[in-house]
């Protein structure tokens, strides 16, 4: 069986604005990746994230496979299951790909689907997948709050 998942929200604002939103590292971390993100999402790069609530804040590389302008953003980054102890081991010798499709329902409405797979079928992978999807949809949630009302919802959360 193979492990990926999907979730969505809608963010009442407009298509642009909402891929604008991940794709720019200014805005990214302004709800996201607390820690900063080095640069835009452009296709082909390579850009570090971190994550000041988690990890020490150390960054990653996040490898941007594909973009398309206000409909697509996928990329691939490093598996992270938890080890014997429980705790996540970083850097593993695979990657998951993720994928964040936009969708104008109307000028001021955005779908935003964000789908990972690609985990090993063992159970480390089943609980990596499962911990990822927590972390996408809070993602979603932190994004349509910060587009929508202006608050990073992140804040304090962990």
């Amino acid at each position: 069986m193979e492990l990926k998942f999907q979730v969505q929200t809608k963010v009442q604002k407009p298509v642009h604005e909402v891929f604008d939103a991940v794709y720019n590292p200014k805005k990214l971390s302004g709800y996201f990746t607390t820690g900063g993100a080095s640069g835009p999402l452009d296709e082909g790069k390579t850009v570090m994230w971190s994550f000041a609530d988690f990890d020490g804040g150390k960054p990653f590389p996040v490898y941007v496979k594909q973009v398309i302008a206000d409909k697509l953003i996928a990329f691939e980054w490093a598996a992270s299951e938890p080890g014997d102890d429980g705790t996540p081991v970083n850097e593993l010798p695979y990657n998951t790909r993720v994928e964040m499709h936009f969708e104008a329902l109307g000028p001021s409405s955005t779908m935003v689907r964000i789908a990972e797979s690609g985990w090993k079928e063992t159970e480390q992978g089943l609980q990596a997948s499962y911990g990822n999807c927590q972390g996408w949809m809070h993602m979603a949630c932190c994004l349509k709050a910060y587009l929508e009302h202006g608050i990073n919802l992140r804040e304090g959360s962990f």
